[in-house]
């Protein structure tokens, strides 16, 4: 059986109420509410007085060392004005003089460093709890690994509404893989795959996946190429889709414009998904040196998600604590041969579940490594925010960027390990509570 015959989704009927059973199941809806209210939240100032939804704050942080991960520049009693959720100037305080306005909020940072809020380029956000513990934890901008019900989408609405609430996101929807499970409930458009014997395998199936994904408005598309590594019942390095499978889901993800990020463990899943086209290699393990010969060719980036490998090795199943021990030293050799050869890397934790790693730890793990400290730095600003789309907005604290803002007890490039506790956030010109270290 396959979906030839079936309509393309639709972009506007079905799309309102299964983002908003999304919102729902994503607790978002009642966020945004209270948002909105001046009555629902105590204390809370208006939606007129905070600037109207969607608009960002007005910050002035001053007297930290400010480090640019572009540059490695580093500048002493450094101020960064923001207006309106944007940088409108940043540098020395006796360069910028009175440029500084008055009247505004402002955040000392004396004696501690101050760089851009980092970027997860590979987390799992289902709800508006695990949004608000990405941004306490540093991540002010994130691309998601795929959700079961779209509830990734609801959450960059959440981020775009109230932006201290949710990190900037690019949303993937919902997962392309053989076995969608539960997720057939996710969108009426999905139903006629139950039907299929052998899962969504065809030509037709991939695309109708990626399709229905583009209709409710993913930013970009996730499949797998081999089993997971998380679950013990499951060989990582078992192929679920071949070259013709995943080149049929990257042509129909460039037909509406967006790029493919691939779970990967195998050489030969990494060599397949590479040259079919993929934006980015997700996990990838086993990958090669031909591999990453043509990913460096390409611009495939590669997202090693250190964090989640690392954490199996703390499993108490002794299938996936193994799996952890091995995996990880093979995968840090991999990850320092793609920076050796220039494959571009981005930091993700792969968070799910409800926990959220902080991203600073990715780079920790990075720089364990091999990679220098501002490379390592720069996975998860400069160089996850362009693979993300973003490089001319975010990884920088620059005039038109984003003011999204990470404040430190310490120098991240002498100790990557401080970007795992920040003292202060900032999203969008908004100070928001940093997680407890």
């Amino acid at each position: 059986m396959c979906v030839e015959n079936t309509p393309p989704p639709s972009g506007r009927l079905t799309r309102r109420g299964v983002l908003a059973g999304a919102a729902a199941l994503a607790g978002t809806s009642a966020v945004l509410a209270q948002a909105v209210s001046p009555a629902a939240a105590s204390g809370g100032a208006p939606e007129a007085a905070r600037g109207g939804a969607g608009r960002g704050g007005d910050l002035v942080v001053k007297g930290g060392t400010l480090l640019d991960p572009a540059t490695g520049e580093v500048t002493e009693d450094a101020v960064v004005v923001i207006t309106g959720g944007v940088v409108r100037a940043a540098g020395s305080r006796a360069r910028l003089g009175n440029r500084v306005p008055s009247g505004v909020p402002v955040l000392r940072a004396h004696g501690r460093w101050v760089l851009p809020g980092l970027v997860d380029a590979h987390i799992h956000l289902n709800t508006a709890a695990e949004a608000r513990d990405a941004v306490r934890n540093g991540a002010t901008s994130a691309r998601s690994g795929s959700t079961n019900f779209f509830q990734d989408i609801a959450v960059r609405e959440l981020a775009r509404q109230v932006p201290e609430q949710a990190p900037r996101l690019r949303a993937a929807g919902v997962f392309v893989t053989p076995d969608l499970g539960d997720t057939l409930l996710a969108d009426p458009e999905l139903a006629p795959l139950a039907r299929l014997r052998d899962g969504v395998r065809s030509p037709e199936a991939l695309r109708r996946v990626v399709e229905v994904n583009l209709a409710r408005g993913a930013d970009t598309v996730k499949t797998r190429v081999n089993e997971r590594a998380g679950l013990p019942e499951q060989d990582p390095l078992t192929q679920v889709y071949d070259h013709e499978q995943l080149s049929a889901i990257v042509a129909a993800a460039r037909r509406g414009g967006k790029g493919v990020l691939c779970h990967s463990y195998s050489e030969k899943g990494c060599h397949d998904a590479v040259t079919a086209g993929i934006r980015s290699l997700e996990h990838g393990a086993f990958v090669g040196e031909r591999t990453l010969h043509e990913m460096r060719r390409r611009g495939t980036y590669f997202t090693p998600t250190l964090t989640a490998i690392a954490g199996l090795a703390d499993s108490p199943d002794p299938v996936l604590a193994e799996r952890g021990r091995t995996y990880l030293p093979v995968l840090k050799r991999a990850v320092l041969a793609a920076h050796e050869l220039g494959v571009p890397l981005a930091a993700g934790t792969d968070s799910s579940g409800g926990a959220v790693d902080p991203v600073g730890g990715e780079v920790v793990l990075m720089h364990a490594a091999g990679l220098p400290a501002l490379d390592a730095l720069r996975t998860a600003t400069t160089g996850a925010a362009q693979l993300l789309g973003l490089g001319s907005t975010v990884g920088r604290l620059a005039r038109g960027y984003a003011g999204d803002v990470l404040v430190v007890d310490g120098d991240p490039l002498a100790d990557p390990g401080v970007l795992t506790r920040p003292a202060h956030v900032v999203r969008a010109g908004f100070q928001v509570q940093a997680q407890a270290a």
